[in-house]
This record gives structure tokens, C-alpha cells and sequence, in this order.
């Protein structure tokens, strides 16, 4: 009989999962990655002995039991009992650079990294022990002794925060906290991690990180170390860390291997010690090209044109993260030529592009948007980019802008195209001036592209189909659609990468019509239908018909909500 080809199908096999437990163990185990054992008591199967042997088989480690444990411990230095315990990892043995480890879940490759960063990078030897055979043996070999030492420390949890600053800064600097936020950081790269969040809480210290728009649990490492940790990425970012009573912003520039990489550094105090963002912006990831974003080639070859209008305004709306800014670059790029003069203002500037003059606003010494802009039209350009309108103030010098012979690009927080025309008007925008300075307004969202090593075709239920015909007419009786499934390539989320997903309003004489008239957007909508304009979700459902994504993504960022896929 032929063996199975993934964890998951081993599993199968072994305990002849229905396809709901399935189902469910795939996404608590590689899309929640919750420990292995929580993972199947949640489908109702609690034999660990029987479990562990398939993982042990299907990967080819030993399986330890209860006396093959050693006697005596292996020294552990800056080691946290805490972490060992709660993921039930034991280093058991060193030797000839490598360390043996006893774990229960050997999927779990970021605390895995973790443990290897303890012993600056030696290579781990698995084996597979049950939960709490391990943890027993933790605290036979190291319970009394390691409760006393993190007693005796100067970051046992309770402390606070007052600890001594040249103190504090040696211990930053010291290798295990170096090699730990090294690893962190290097782990998140590999996972094409946009965001880390470090994040502390009461009893606790979370690290999690942000792959395609998604939070993922990383790391949690001893509360004790939260301090030391928070401190070195402060020192890394040049910020103050005697200062943890206000906000702090900085930025890194790290090189890992080939990889250089610009990290953009938010600190900001919270009750229990101060939270840490790092925007991770590598270089080589950045692309600025319409034809890669996933627009349609209709309202692709329609953008193209209207970008080559001397004047007027185009606006690009949307939640925070959904790919505005990267959109407008794309335009940017298009435009940028020796014969036109750019200009953008952003708060902030995240990318450096050559033959563009980019001004970062400053709100701290008045430098705000509008005040830039005042300046700017000054600087005889072609193309204006702001980078959000949210004011009258800035509004009224953009459409002026528009107005004058300039080509205005800007982005606003409107959940859809025709929401803009409402959003102006809250602002005191009058109505004549919308029609006569805007070309077109579009909206849009980032979905999660499915894995293509591992993405499943399977046929749509009655309801699916039904909820994909209210939007696309026309369908197949039987319509096939896929699924994520989850691989090694892609981390075990199913999906790999985002694309935009886009609805094009044209403001032509209709619109610029209704938009005088004063009519709201929903009549403006219904009259776009009959020149071309169609819903996010029109877009997204498209995509799935052509198996870019799935439903339950689709539906997951145009705010619907759907039962299981089945």
C-alpha cells in the first residue's frame, strides 16, 4: 500500500478522520498553529501516545518514553523554564556542536528557531516525548533551582520598570537577547512578514507577526525578558530608553544575508510596559507596477489612459492596509519621466523613488499637509501626490490644485468608490467643485492569493453558487471552485502573496450630473452600473471563479460573512 504523502494524510489514515475533523485539524494545527495535542483535543481525540507515533513515523524521529529521560540537566543559560513548560521542549543532551531535544510538537518550527538561538545556532537533534512527561522532567531537573534563580533576577515579573538604565542597556546588548530579537526578526523575514508586534500583557510577553494582512502567533518569550527586549530594539532604532512614558518613533536598517531590509520603529506605552511595532520594509519585496497589482485589463488599460490627463483628480480609497499607497506608486512609476516634474507629500514616506521629490510632513513643527501643498504648487509641478486628504484644508488646495493645470493623485478612508463623494461632502467640499476637478475614483482591497502547491479544487455548494450568481450571472450548473489547504511553501496557511481586488467609478457628465444634483451614494452607484462600474465583490468573486483565491477570503475583506466552505 502506497504511504501517505503529508502529515495530514497520515493522520488520516491512522484514526479515519470525517471530512469536518479534517477539516478542523488543519486549520487548528497549520493555520491557527495551535500545539499539537490542543489541536486534536479539539476534534475529540485525546490518544497522545497513538499521535506521536504517527508524527514520529511520518517524520522519522525516535520516540522518547518515560525512562529514556537523562538524570542529570544540561546547563541552560538565559534559558526560560516559563517558555520551556509552556511549548514542552527539554534539551536533554551537547555534543560536537549539537544539541538533542526532546519536543512534543516538532512543527513548530518558530520555537524551534528560538531554541536554537540559545545555543547561538547549533543544530537540533529531535526526538518526541508526550506533554507532560516532558514538563514532569523539567521540573525534576530544573524546578527548585530555576524558580530561585528568576526569584533572584533583576526581571522577575512584578518589578516594573525601574530598573537601572546602564543595567538595563548591558543586558540589551548581552548575546542571548541580541541572537533572540536577531532570530525573531530573520524568522518573520522568512515568513515575507509585513509587520512584528511585540506585545505585553499582565502575566505575559506575545510576539506575533503580520504574513499577507494576517496576525500570526511568532514567539512568547518570558515576561522577565520584556524589558531587555523592548530596550534593545529601542537601542537598534536610536530612540531614548529612559523615555517610556510617551510615544517613539525611529527606523533600522539591518542587513540579513543579501537581504537589506529598512524596519520602521513604534514604541507606545501601555499599562503593562510598552508595546513595539517594527514595519518591516524590504527592499527587494517592493514592486510599483500597475500590471502586477490584479487589476482587471479593462480598468487597467482605463487607469493607463486617464493617468496621462494634464490635470484633474484621481483618488484611491480604501481601509488603512489595503494597498493605497502601493497603487498610487504604481501610477507614479508610469509618470515618472524626464519631461515631468512629481511631487508627494506623506506622512510618512516609506520608499525612496529617484526622479521624484518626496516631502515628509512634520505636524510637530507645522509642516502638515496643507501647508506643504501651499508651497508646492509653487514648485511648478506636473503631478501632485498627497498622501491623504483629511481636511477641508488640504481638500480645498487639491481640487484647486486639479483645478489649475496640475494632475492631483490622493487616497481617502471611504469603504467604496462613490463613499468618496459623500466623505468630500462631509468636509464642506461643494458639489460643482467635486464634479469639475474629479476623473475618477477607485476603491479596493488586498486578498490573499491561495497556495498554488497546494490549493484544492472542490465543487461549490448549492449556496455558494447561489451567493457567487447573485453577483456573477451566467454560472455553470456545476461550478468548481478551490480551497486552501496548507504546505511547507506556504507556512501552512494556504495562501501565498496578496493581489488587489478593485471597483472603478468613471466620473463622466452622468456622474459629474448627479454629484451637482447633490445625489447621495448609493443613487450615484446605481447610475455608475450602466457605464461599467461593478462592486468590489463583482472583482473577488471573479477571482475566485478562476481559482486566485477562495470564497471565505473574498468574503473576509468585503465585510461579508459566510458559514464553513464544507
Amino acid at each position: 500500500m502506497e504511504g501517505p504523502t503529508s502529515l495530514l494524510e497520515a493522520f488520516q489514515q491512522e484514526f479515519s478522520l470525517v471530512e469536518e475533523q479534517k477539516r478542523l485539524l488543519q486549520q487548528f494545527l497549520f493555520v491557527e498553529c495551535l500545539p499539537l495535542m490542543d489541536s486534536f483535543e479539539n476534534i475529540e481525540i485525546t490518544d497522545e501516545s497513538r499521535i506521536l507515533r504517527v508524527v514520529a513515523r511520518h517524520l522519522g524521529l525516535p520516540m522518547l518514553e518515560r525512562e529514556d529521560y537523562p538524570e542529570k540537566p544540561v546547563l541552560l543559560e538565559g534559558v526560560s523554564m516559563f517558555f520551556l513548560r509552556k511549548h514542552a521542549v527539554l534539551p536533554i543532551q551537547m555534543e560536537s556542536g549539537r544539541v538533542r531535544v526532546v519536543v512534543n510538537n516538532p512543527l513548530n518550527l518558530p520555537i524551534l528557531n528560538i531554541v536554537s538561538s540559545y545555543f547561538g545556532g547549533m543544530e537540533l537533534s529531535l526526538c518526541i516525548g508526550q506533554r507532560e512527561e516532558i514538563r514532569t522532567a523539567i521540573d525534576r531537573l530544573y524546578g527548585t533551582a530555576a524558580r530561585e534563580a528568576e526569584e533572584q533576577s533583576g526581571f522577575a515579573i512584578g518589578d516594573g520598570f525601574e530598573e537601572d538604565l546602564e543595567h538595563l542597556k548591558g543586558l540589551a546588548q548581552e548575546a542571548p537577547i541580541v541572537r533572540l530579537v536577531n532570530v525573531l526578526i530573520s524568522r518573520a523575514l522568512d515568513m515575507r512578514a509585513s509587520d512584528i508586534h511585540f506585545e505585553p500583557f499582565e502575566r505575559s510577553f506575545h510576539v506575533r507577526s503580520r504574513v499577507d494582512g494576517v496576525l500570526f502567533d511568532l514567539d512568547q518569550p518570558q515576561k522577565s525578558m520584556q524589558a531587555a527586549i523592548v530596550s534593545r530594539l529601542k537601542l537598534m532604532a536610536n530612540l531614548n530608553i529612559a523615555e517610556r512614558r510617551l510615544p517613539q518613533d525611529g527606523k533600522i536598517k539591518i542587513r540579513f544575508g543579501n537581504r537589506e531590509v529598512d524596519i520602521r520603529v513604534s514604541t507606545v506605552p501601555t499599562i503593562y510596559g510598552e508595546s513595539v511595532v517594527l514595519r518591516l520594509l524590504a527592499q527587494e519585496s517592493v514592486e510599483y507596477d500597475l500590471t502586477n497589482l490584479g487589476m482587471d485589463l479593462k480598468d487597467l488599460d482605463y487607469i493607463s489612459d486617464l493617468i496621462e490627463r494634464p490635470y484633474g483628480m484621481i483618488l484611491v480609497t480604501g481601509p488603512t492596509g489595503s494597498g493605497k499607497t502601493t497603487t498610487l506608486y504604481g501610477v507614479l512609476k508610469k509618470l515618472n519621466t524626464v519631461t515631468r516634474k512629481i511631487i508627494t507629500v506623506e506622512d510618512p514616506v516609506e520608499y525612496q523613488v529617484n526622479g521624484i521629490n518626496q516631502v515628509q510632513v512634520k505636524p510637530q513643527i507645522g509642516l502638515t499637509f496643507a501647508n506643504a501643498l501651499r508651497s508646492l504648487v509653487r514648485q511648478d509641478p506636473d503631478v501632485l501626490l498627497i498622501g491623504e486628504i483629511r481636511d477641508k484644508e488640504t481638500a480645498d488646495i487639491a481640487i484647486e490644485s486639479a483645478l489649475t493645470g496640475h494632475l492631483v493623485l490622493s487616497t481617502l478612508h471611504t469603504n467604496d468608490a462613490p463613499g468618496a463623494i459623500t466623505r468630500l461632502r462631509d468636509i464642506g467640499i461643494e458639489s460643482f467643485l467635486m464634479a469639475d476637478s474629479l476623473l475618477s475614483i477607485m476603491a479596493q482591497r488586498l486578498i490573499r492569493v491561495l497556495c498554488p502547491h497546494c490549493k484544492t479544487q472542490y465543487m461549490a455548494r448549492d449556496e455558494d453558487r447561489s451567493r457567487i450568481g447573485e453577483i456573477l450571472p451566467d454560472l455553470p450548473s456545476s461550478l468548481d471552485i478551490y480551497r486552501s489547504k496548507g504546505c511547507e511553501r506556504c507556512g501552512y496557511t494556504g495562501y501565498r502573496g496578496r493581489q488587489g481586488i478593485f471597483e472603478v467609478l468613471p466620473v463622466n457628465e452622468a456622474i459629474r450630473s448627479g454629484i451637482v444634483a447633490g445625489k447621495d451614494a448609493g443613487s450615484i452607484s446605481r447610475s455608475a452600473y450602466e457605464f461599467g462600474y461593478r462592486p468590489l465583490v463583482h472583482h473577488g468573486f471573479r477571482k475566485v471563479v478562476e481559482g486566485i483565491t477562495s470564497l471565505s477570503e473574498v468574503l473576509r475583506v468585503t465585510s461579508l460573512s459566510m458559514g464553513s466552505e464544507g
